[in-house]
């Protein structure tokens, strides 16, 4: 279509609409990996691929040219932008955009999907991988823009862009990416903590950033560990404060014999020169608990000089250390878990003359290195020029103004640090061990498990015995970058050893997670199996719909059946597994809240919660389900149920192995079924017995009695169908994680269904001359199901009154459903109403509907009373 036909039918178009903006955290429906996903409307731009936008091709990718090493489909770079041009939909060309937009950050994302919206033509969800999810956010908010930007001028416009970030003014390319740039900076780990979460996703360490610093935990459960950059839960407090007051360290030291420089410390400027005098030009002035090398100042050889040193430690600290000056190079010793791991040199900020340019001019030049950014956040620091550069030009005869001669090397600070624009020469393979041993005693004497040893002498390859110089300062929380990438030398992963000393041996960190989803039956299962495990002598963390359990005392209510709730279970310090009821809110709403778990069950699919958030039937529903057994790790256990033929299809995509229950027979297995077992499969099976029905578990093509059903209370003697299905799937999860089987047997043996073993589950209350059954029944299948057991109930009762209610938010057809049902079941029917369950509709409807569907049942209306308040209901 030309711009002359846009133009002409500009007024007819509805521009993009984002109708939704979410971050998924974990596994999700469309991916393993953490995504932000964005839905888009084009309206009528549906109608225009980018092969029918003139121009539009080429002015992106001169904007990004990065885009043109982009795949996509073909696999080979020039792909994405082939696509373009053979035309494809703007939705597909925003995921690729907002990826593009994070590499040039240096984030290293590349995974990306665009899919229609099923039923919704033109709609479409966007997603891409992120490294941080404000900068994600943002960065899908900057592609839309920059899309919107390059259409015909008649077809921009985007509605709902708040809704994904905020942003100020108009849309002007360069300023929301220096914004951009802005937001990733600020929200960037620094390069110590940022080393040590890589190394730690290298070993499958789980991480997550607890605040908007760098407070990072590591691992799961008992095993965690937290780092706030080189501070671990091992550093002591004791050892931190130590290192933090100098002269307490030196005395220390000095009592164990190690080299420090004589000093004094001293509160005024007068005793500042006398501490000199004392102590013999030259000397050092510092703050007494600084950091950084903020106000240090060396070689000061005259009473004006340590006057001025004073002044300026004075401004970090009350009280100031005088102390004889070391000569020699300065050098940062690493030593971690009793070990020197790493060497360097640092050279303080400097310049190098060429004959033409000034020191400022110099300076300018050195700042241009792209390794050289603000702060602690980049490899290098830019120099900074500020009254303390100009006192230490001038003791040199120099000025900013000066121009050094070819090859001149101008000092602009007398103290080595990174933080000051300072540069570092890796000398690890250098340092003689009587060196490396004065350093690793220091560390150990104030009590560091990570230290930064500051120590000055002319040949580090040369005893400080023969050559003078020693220690002048131990760090506790010592920064990295100065190993990591040094100016010039070999580069140390020192990571690594801080990692080798928080999970010693090579661990992950890893608590067992059992992961349990299903349309019914989850909460059941989840508590059967914490018990089982907590039997087993495990501190069990346990999340439901009724709340999260620490090892069966319940620490938080409510439905806490979500990701967020999971992850206080992992985050728990004292937990040894985690045992988590998955529901699909959570999974549609963020996905899970762990990478992997070691075994996923899915109990069953059934109708429920049907025509919400884009799920219309079961097959939808199916694979949102079917995300627990694709999050099993390689190594762990799907557990499925082979007599519902969603889950059993899910055999083909879960991870790790494959553990099937099944109520039915022998004679009744599946072929499916028969094949696992005649392979050496593993399942659980109920099987009949000549007074009732055994549980048996089949693996390596044996078969192994476990026990009677009989023997589970929480059964009813077999007659609750639906948990004697729980304690199925009970027993493959416990069995997959190697507990033994006298132990399944035993706790089994005295779980029940009472109030405090399984609240709102199949609670049976005998005190009256009546029996009461509480049970969340909330679906017709999940009614069908207790309509058994009453059935089996009923012969010892004159009649059965039933008390029934479902969600507001279920389709009107499965409200009549749940009518009909209870219909068959009950002799009476009292239909009532939550009202925190109304969910969007009047009062009175949810029971109208229910009653609707007794009637056309063929219940008898007298049959029927519709009490809405819960507690009249209950009376």
């Amino acid at each position: 279509m030309s711009d002359t036909e846009i133009h002409r039918n500009a007024s007819r178009f509805r521009t993009i609409r984002v109708e939704d903006a979410r971050v998924f955290r974990g596994p999700h429906l469309y991916s393993m990996t953490p995504m932000v996903q964005i839905r888009i409307d084009l309206g009528d731009l549906e109608a225009f691929p980018t092969d029918k936008l003139p121009g539009f091709t080429e002015n992106i990718v001169r904007l990004l040219p990065g885009l043109a090493a982009h795949g996509c489909s073909y696999g080979v770079a020039g792909g994405f932008v082939r696509r373009m041009q053979e035309g494809t939909w703007l939705g597909h060309v925003v995921e690729h955009v907002a990826l593009e937009l994070q590499r040039m950050l240096g984030d290293r994302v590349t995974r990306g999907k665009t899919r229609s919206v099923k039923g919704s033509p033109g709609t479409y969800n966007v997603m891409f991988a992120y490294k941080d999810e404000l900068v994600g956010l943002l960065a899908g908010r900057l592609a839309l823009e920059l899309v919107d930007s390059l259409l015909p001028a008649n077809l921009r416009g985007v509605d709902g862009l708040g809704d994904i970030a905020e942003t100020q003014g108009p849309f002007e390319f360069a300023a929301r990416l220096q914004q951009l740039k802005r937001l990733a900076a600020e929200r960037a780990l620094g390069p110590t903590t940022a080393s040590l979460v890589r190394e730690a996703e290298r070993r499958g360490i789980p991480t997550a950033r607890i605040d908007d610093s760098s407070l990072v935990l590591f691992g799961h459960g008992k095993h965690q560990k937290r780092i706030r950059a080189s501070c671990s839960d091992l550093t002591s407090e004791i050892a931190t404060e130590i290192a933090s007051d100098k002269d307490l360290t030196k005395f220390l030291l000095k009592q164990a014999g190690l080299p420090v420089p004589r000093g004094e410390l001293v509160r005024s400027a007068q005793d500042a020169v006398a501490a000199a005098a004392r102590l013999g030009y030259p000397v050092v002035t510092k703050p007494l608990d600084g950091n950084h090398g903020s106000g240090v100042n060396i070689g000061l050889a005259t009473e004006d000089d340590v006057r001025w040193g004073f002044e300026q430690a004075r401004e970090h600290s009350r009280s100031v250390i005088v102390e004889k000056h070391f000569v020699g190079l300065d050098h940062r010793i690493l030593v971690i878990g009793g070990k020197v791991v790493a060497l360097a040199e640092r050279v303080p900020a400097h310049v190098v003359g060429d004959g033409r340019s000034s020191v400022a001019q110099l300076v300018e030049e050195t700042n241009r290195d792209p390794r050289r950014g603000e702060g602690h956040s980049s490899v290098l620091t830019r120099i900074e020029i500020d009254e303390r550069v100009e006192h230490f030009l001038s003791k040199s005869q120099l000025t900013l103004a000066s121009v050094p001669v070819p090859g001149q090397m101008v000092l602009l600070r007398p103290t080595a640090n990174l933080s000051t624009g300072g540069t570092a020469i890796d000398r690890t393979e250098e340092i003689h061990p009587e060196n490396a041993l004065i350093a690793r005693r220091a560390a150990q004497i104030v009590g560091l498990d990570i230290a930064g040893i500051d120590f000055v002498c002319p040949d580090i390859s040369r005893p400080v015995s023969e050559t003078g110089g020693g220690i002048i300062e131990v760090n506790a929380g010592p920064g990295f970058r100065m190993h990591l990438e040094p100016s010039s030398g070999r580069a140390r992963n020192v990571a690594r050893p801080v990692l080798d000393l928080l999970f010693r041996g090579g661990k992950d960190g890893r608590i067992p997670i059992f992961a349990i989803t299903g349309t019914n039956g989850k909460s059941t299962t989840a508590r059967m199996l914490a018990h089982i495990l907590q039997a087993n002598g495990a501190t069990v963390g346990l999340t439901s719909t009724t709340g999260v359990y620490l090892n069966g005392e319940r620490i938080i209510a409510g439905d806490c059946s979500g990701p967020q709730s999971a992850r206080i279970v992992l985050r728990e310090p004292g937990v040894d597994v985690a045992v988590l009821e998955c529901a699909r809110g959570g999974i549609l709403r963020e996905g899970l809240a762990f990478g992997a778990c070691d075994v996923g069950a899915v109990l069953n699919v059934h109708g429920d919660h049907l025509g919400l958030k884009g799920i219309d039937t079961i097959e939808d529903l199916a694979e949102v389900k079917s995300v627990v057994a694709e999050s099993v790790r390689r190594g762990g256990w799907s557990v499925l149920n082979a007599d519902d033929v969603h889950t059993s299809a899910m055999s083909r995509d879960a991870g790790g192995r494959i553990c099937y229950f099944s109520l039915a027979s022998r004679s009744e297995w599946p072929d499916f079924l028969r094949s696992h077992l005649a392979e050496g499969g593993r399942a659980v099976t109920r099987e009949p017995s000549s007074d009732g029905w055994d549980i048996f578990i089949h693996e390596d093509g044996e078969s192994m009695f476990l026990m009677s059903v009989d023997e589970i209370p929480a059964t009813f003697e077999g007659s609750a169908e639906f948990n004697v299905a729980n304690s199925l799937a009970a027993v493959a999860m416990a069995h997959c994680h190697d507990i033994p089987a006298a132990t399944i047997r035993a706790a089994l043996g005295e779980f029940s269904t009472s109030f405090e073993q399984s609240p709102g589950r199949l609670n049976v209350f005998d005190g009256h001359d009546f029996r009461t059954i509480v049970d969340y029944a909330h679906n017709p299948e999940g009614l069908k199901a207790l309509g058994k057991l009453v059935s089996h109930m009923r012969r010892d009762y004159q009649r059965t009154i039933g008390l029934v209610a479902i969600p507001g938010d279920r389709r009107d057809c499965d409200i009549r459903k749940m009518g009909a049902i209870a219909s068959r079941i009950f002799d009476v029917i009292v239909f009532k109403e939550d009202e925190q369950e109304l969910r969007g509709r009047a009062p009175g409807a949810i029971a109208g509907l229910l009653r609707e569907g007794a009637l056309t049942a063929g219940c008898a209306p007298g049959r029927i009373h519709a009490v809405c308040p819960e507690k009249e209901a209950v009376d």
